[in-house]
Parts: C-alpha cells; sequence; structure tokens
C-alpha cells in the first residue's frame, strides 16, 4: 500500500499531511489546513483530544475484536465517516470520486459537499455504494430545492445539512493566496504550480475543475466569473428552523444537522426531527475563539444524547482520537482534513491508507483499553475526568 510514497513507510496522519503539502499546490494545500483569524478553535481542535486520558487494562481477553457499528442507522466496518469538504476535488484531480470509492472499499459513509468540484451525479456514476450529501442553504431557494431533488435521484442515503455557514469567516491564507477553482495564471501561482508536476498532469487529464453542482445549474451561472460573483452573494444568513423544516420535508429521507456546538442548538435540533445532529465548529474556520468540538461534546450528549444520535467532528487525526470521542458520547465521528492529507498524497490509495492506520490505531487502542467490542466503549475507558482547557465555563 506503501508504494506510492517516496520519502519512506508511512505509520500516521502526519506523515500524510507531510506528503500532500509536498504535492498540492499552495493555495489549496492552505485552503484544506487553515482555520478563520487567529487559528486558535482550529488547533485546539487537535490539542484538547491530547488532555484526555486512557485507562490500560492487562490480562483480558483481547481475542475477536470487532470494531463493526452504525451510523444514522446504517452499518458501518467502523463508526467513522469521511466529512463534507469542499474543493476536494482541488487536493486531487476527481478526488470526491476517489474518496467515495476509497470510503466504500472500507466500509465508511462518504459525504459529499454541495461546493464539490465532482458533481452529486459525477459520484453516483462512478461510485457503487450509496453516499450521504451536504446541503448548504442558498438565497436562491429554487436552486437548493433542485440539488436535494439531484441528491434525491442520486440514491443519497441520507441529507447533511449545515447550519453553521450563514456567513464566512475570514481565513487569511485564503485571501492572501488569492484561493480560485481552476488557480489564475499570476506568477506566484505558476512558479508553485511548476514544483507540483504529478497534481498537474493528474488534472490535465481530467474536466472536473470547477463547483460542477452550481456551474450549469444554477440560474446565470455559465462561467467562473458568475461562479465567482454567485457564492459570495449566495449563502444566506436568514437561515432559521423553519428553514430546516422546510428542507426536511422536502428531502423525506434521514437528516443530520451539521454545526452544532451550544446545548440550547442541540435541543432545538433534537426537536426538529432529524435523525442526528453532528457537534462541530466547522475545522476551526468559522467563529474563531469557538470552544473545541471535542469540549463542546459532553454537555450536548447529557442534554439530548438520549433523543437524537450525537456524532461529531473537528480534530481527529488517528483511531485514538476517535475512541476518545466515543469514550464522551459521540455515536460515531467524521474525518475531514485527515482524509483530505491522504488524498492530496496518494489519492485513492492514500484515502485508504489513512482509513487503514485510523482503524488499526482505534483498534488496537480498544484492546489496551480492554474492550473487544467498540459499541462497549464508554467513559469507563477514561482515567479520570479530562481536564479539557476548552471547556465551557
Amino acid at each position: 500500500m506503501s508504494r506510492f510514497f517516496t520519502s519512506g513507510p508511512v505509520t500516521c496522519i502526519e506523515d500524510l499531511r507531510v506528503l500532500a503539502e509536498r504535492r498540492v499546490p499552495r493555495m489549496f494545500y492552505d485552503y484544506a489546513d487553515s482555520g478563520s483569524y487567529s487559528e486558535g478553535t482550529y488547533r485546539a481542535n487537535e490539542d484538547d483530544f491530547s488532555q484526555i486520558k486512557l485507562r490500560q487494562r492487562v490480562a483480558v481477553d483481547m481475542t475477536n475484536r470487532t470494531l463493526a457499528s452504525t451510523m444514522v442507522g446504517q452499518p458501518v466496518s467502523m463508526p467513522v465517516a469521511l466529512a463534507p469538504t469542499g474543493l476536494t476535488g482541488m487536493q486531487h484531480a476527481d478526488g470526491e470520486i476517489l474518496a467515495a470509492r476509497a470510503a466504500a472499499k472500507a466500509g465508511v459513509p462518504f459525504t459529499l459537499s454541495t461546493m464539490s468540484i465532482c458533481s452529486i451525479e459525477d459520484v453516483a456514476e462512478n461510485s457503487d455504494a450509496p453516499f450521504w450529501f451536504q446541503l448548504y442553504v442558498m438565497r436562491d431557494r429554487d436552486f437548493i430545492d433542485r440539488l436535494i431533488d439531484r441528491a434525491k435521484a442520486a440514491q443519497c442515503s441520507a441529507l447533511v445539512l449545515t447550519l453553521d455557514l450563514q456567513i464566512l469567516g475570514q481565513r487569511h491564507k485564503d485571501v492572501k493566496n488569492g484561493l480560485s477553482t481552476p488557480p489564475r495564471m499570476t506568477i506566484p501561482n505558476i512558479v508553485n504550480l511548476a514544483t507540483k508536476p504529478r497534481w498537474c498532469l493528474n488534472m490535465l487529464r481530467t474536466e472536473r475543475r470547477t463547483f460542477r453542482n452550481i456551474v450549469g445549474h444554477a440560474q446565470g451561472v455559465g462561467d467562473l466569473r458568475s461562479l465567482s460573483s454567485w457564492t459570495a452573494e449566495q449563502f444566506d444568513p436568514r437561515l432559521n428552523w423553519d428553514d430546516v423544516k422546510r428542507i426536511r420535508d422536502r428531502w423525506g429521507g434521514k437528516l443530520i444537522l451539521k454545526g452544532i456546538l451550544d446545548p440550547e442548538d442541540a435541543e432545538m435540533a433534537a426537536q426538529s426531527g432529524a435523525e442526528a445532529l453532528i457537534v462541530s465548529n466547522h475545522g476551526g474556520r468559522q467563529l474563531d475563539g469557538a470552544i473545541s468540538s471535542i469540549a463542546a461534546l459532553p454537555e450536548i450528549v447529557r442534554t439530548v444524547g438520549d433523543r437524537i444520535e450525537v456524532l461529531m467532528d473537528g480534530g481527529i487525526r488517528s483511531g485514538q482520537d476517535v475512541i476518545k470521542a466515543l469514550a464522551l458520547g459521540a455515536h460515531g465521528v467524521f474525518i475531514g482534513r485527515a482524509f483530505l492529507y491522504g488524498l492530496g498524497a496518494g489519492g485513492e490509495a492514500g484515502v485508504t491508507q489513512c482509513l487503514d492506520i485510523i482503524r488499526k490505531e482505534l483498534d488496537v487502542t480498544m484492546a489496551m483499553c480492554g474492550l473487544r467490542d467498540v459499541r462497549q466503549v464508554d467513559e469507563r475507558i477514561l482515567a479520570g475526568k479530562p481536564a479539557l482547557a476548552n471547556r465551557p465555563f
């Protein structure tokens, strides 16, 4: 599996990150690996996991272990899903298709972003397994309705409605890099692209280089210039819980609400009729200074965990992070940057390696904590109450 790597064996997600940084053009690597403003919340998402300590158990039977579970009623080989990430197809050509294939082979869900490079139809035509679709709410509600209908037609098995992107948090690196897709041919971009020949060659082989869920589908969006102005104007700050109900009714299937960080919002989510919520701060890319997802998780589980399935994302970089989230009450987790690093490092094989790393770390850690079934993981495996620096007062 590691044959496509050139700098020694890959042993962890950090190795994939280093390779992705070498192989992906600067603006797209920075897009994935950055947060808003000071990036304090982005860093806290990772750092707060290190404050959680595990209980090691010995002289227990560690044979016949299983990581099999469910997420939103769907059987999964481990309680991990690929999160919706924008511009995935700019980390590697046809990135969404490749990630969906890797997820299907691994037996975990893949979630396609509204702001993907490959369209809903592209992924459906090139992957055998059903996938989930993530929806942003735009001002153009007719376009949103058509997106929902397209997801239905593609037989997406769940809709992930993102609630925390009504307005955009500024990511300084994107502004400085002049982020665009495809990249503008400025002198700095040309110089940087010249150092990424493998990425450039793969991109020349595909026609998927823009937001294909939008171009040709949204009224008045037929080229990159109109797309740029459309996206800047379309995220809807008026989004409210009535909109959630309307979308739930039109969709008619399993609904997951993403972007919950406060117990009061979790209560509203539980009352909405959705099957699940995702504790998330958008990877630290929105409100800088918000608490980490793992710090927010326990109180949300206490508030609504008996009425709605609680999932989480943010900062997951290892199988140990997965088991810590499960111990604090998450039913499952989403990984975003971790699989993007794999994709940027080695395409579909890199995503597969990312999932293999997390699976092995989760399995071994669970065994050393004295358990054989991931569904039995709870706070008993924790060594005392975690002293999360980012915990709310």
